[in-house]
């Protein structure tokens, strides 16, 4: 195995604004805007005009993952969450990654299945939820009607359900590269969704071959994972995992008997990079970044505080990461890199805006060209 530090792009000296190459892709520095849903969706799954402004106003960042697509109409998790399951909606995110690119950017398409998580009355088709096995989800998910509700409870799925996932997903990898012109596709197998559902304790209750011991549990992500880099190629596919997080009624008591073999066989693909979030419960960056040799972006900042510049600064100088996601920074401060190479305060989140409809906390976050916003923090970034 390679040590982090031992990377060919990292150095004592590293630091967040500076170059790194991702594969073919030159990425200007080591911030990474997270994934994050907005709800800017049409009812039919395709992204409004006003997303590929603010995919745009964002190209500062050394690379863009999108908000999560869903792959397929069993995937989607919410109403207005938009999808990459058809050529409609690729075709309306080729104008995100036309404006991304025009303005010099690179940008990932985040496939995210729901899995258990969703409603029949919060998806286009209408159907109802299909899981690891028939343990609902605690939290409330997004109707058609506007409301939120709690989830459906799902049903177990099938062999086929589970063999027509792969396919879904290796054609919306598809879509995503060749229709919608992303720079690759980024598996979200974190934060309770579908493969992060095949590998928790509670979640995957199976006692067939994809359940049960740890071999078996791992045994869908690993799957998945292959069959979109056997569509699209293993440089355009990159995997996020969050072990141990708990978020979303997730429990994983131990997660090192499943994650280290997982990464460990992940490490041997040649993916463009691992995704992974660390938490307080289980010290992921530390556990198993020593077993990844390819690009790992850290993610810090999940179920904490924001992530500061200091703090990526340390990751990234440290060994311990070569690029940083940043979250709730790029939502509020659409020229984050700039702000930090300006040492420039950071602008707040505007709550109120972050799952709406239109532009109002969207893209109308003030940029240092802009002057400072009624909001600023004046030590956020620092």
């Amino acid at each position: 195995m390679t040590q982090p530090n031992a990377h060919p792009n990292t150095h004592t000296n590293a630091a967040l604004l500076t170059p790194y190459s991702l594969g073919r892709l030159s990425l200007p520095n080591r911030l990474v805007m997270a994934p994050m849903t907005r709800y800017r969706g049409t009812e039919d799954g395709r992204p409004q005009p006003i997303v590929a402004d603010y995919y745009a106003q964002r190209t500062g960042a050394g690379l863009i993952v999108t908000e999560g697509l869903w792959p397929s109409p069993a995937g989607q998790s919410g109403w207005r969450i938009p999808g990459m399951a058809n050529a409609a909606q690729a075709t309306a995110w080729r104008e995100v990654t036309d404006a991304v690119h025009a303005a010099g950017g690179r940008i990932f398409a985040q496939l995210m299945h729901g899995g258990r998580l969703g409603h029949p009355e919060g998806r286009v088709d209408g159907s109802r939820p299909a899981g690891p096995s028939a343990v609902a989800a605690p939290e409330r998910v997004a109707l058609r009607d506007g409301s939120r509700q709690p989830a459906a409870v799902p049903r177990e799925m099938t062999e086929e359900d589970i063999a027509r996932t792969f396919d879904e997903y290796a054609e919306a990898a598809r879509l995503a590269v060749t229709t919608a012109g992303f720079d690759g596709v980024e598996l979200h197998g974190a934060n309770s969704y579908l493969p992060h559902q095949f590998l928790a304790d509670n979640t995957n209750l199976r006692t067939d071959r994809w359940g049960g011991s740890p071999a078996n549990r791992r045994r869908f992500p690993l799957r998945l994972v292959r069959a979109v880099a056997d569509a699209v190629g293993a440089e355009r596919t990159a995997l996020r995992l969050s072990p141990g997080n708990p978020q979303f009624g997730m429990v994983e008591e131990d997660p090192a008997p499943v994650y280290r073999p997982l990464v460990e066989e992940l490490d041997g693909l040649g993916l463009a990079y691992l995704h992974l979030t660390d938490n307080d419960r289980y010290p992921a960056l530390a556990d198993l970044g020593p077993r990844w040799s390819g690009t790992l972006v850290a993610n810090v900042g999940e179920n904490g505080p924001a992530t500061t510049r200091a703090r990526g600064e340390a990751l990234i100088a440290e060994g311990r990461a070569q690029l940083v996601s940043y979250g709730r920074a790029f939502l509020a401060n659409p020229d984050l890199p700039a702000r930090f190479a300006a040492g420039a305060p950071l602008n707040a989140i505007d709550r109120d805006g972050l799952y709406g409809w239109g532009p109002e906390g969207y893209t109308d976050y003030p940029t240092l060209a802009d002057g400072p916003g009624p909001a600023a923090l004046a030590d956020a970034g620092r």
